[in-house]
């Protein structure tokens, strides 16, 4: 026959459990964080700023650059423009000689000045101008440019073909023959052609 432990009809209590969790309902007042979890909140935000103050400037820095790259681009492209426009509108400059039909320079640059010519009875024709002399006959001058030589003696170098137009054009005295300038000229001598006549 067996005997039972317990007495009476009660039941034997349960074993306490262990790592039982309490829960908080909506009257529990949450708990005050610790110093340390203080200090790593106000580390995370002071990161996060940090964070957010790289980036403004990141983007500020990379504005620029963008700004500074169209700006030297158009700088750039105007330069070259207006580099170019100096190319094609330079204007150079050449010294004239007035010599003889021979080529010997003369002491008087007016002899290739076809107003002083005209008015003097003179004429131009055929790149010639020609002045008369006592007797009836005529002695024939024009300009070289770009030559050199001294009275009495032949030009050396130089062309007898006048410049373009963008060519400033002096004589040794300073007087002016033709302004240059894009598109303008100044040339002193018309072509037109009076009496025939030898030289």
């Amino acid at each position: 026959m067996t005997q039972d432990n317990n007495t009476g009809d009660q039941p034997a209590p349960e074993p306490p459990k262990r790592g039982s969790m309490r829960f908080q309902d909506a009257n529990t007042q949450p708990r005050e964080p610790s110093l340390a979890e203080q200090r790593a909140r106000r580390q995370a935000l002071v990161q996060e700023e940090r964070d957010e103050e790289l980036a403004r400037q990141a983007d500020a820095k990379a504005a620029t650059r963008r700004k500074i790259l169209i700006g030297s681009g158009v700088t750039v492209g105007l330069v070259g423009l207006v580099a170019t426009f100096y190319t094609v509108a330079k204007t150079d400059s050449v010294t004239a000689v007035c010599t003889d039909k021979d080529g010997v320079v003369v002491q008087n640059d007016d002899y290739c000045d076809d107003n002083y010519v005209s008015s003097h009875g003179g004429y131009h024709s055929g790149g010639f101008l020609f002045l008369p002399i006592g007797g009836g006959g005529y002695n024939s001058y024009r300009y070289n440019y770009g030559g050199s030589g001294v009275v009495g003696q032949r030009v050396t170098g130089g062309s007898y073909d006048p410049p373009s137009a963008r060519t400033n054009v002096t004589t040794k005295s300073g007087k002016s023959v033709q302004r240059g300038g894009f598109g303008i000229s100044g040339k002193s001598g018309s072509g037109g052609s009076g009496k025939s006549g030898g030289s």
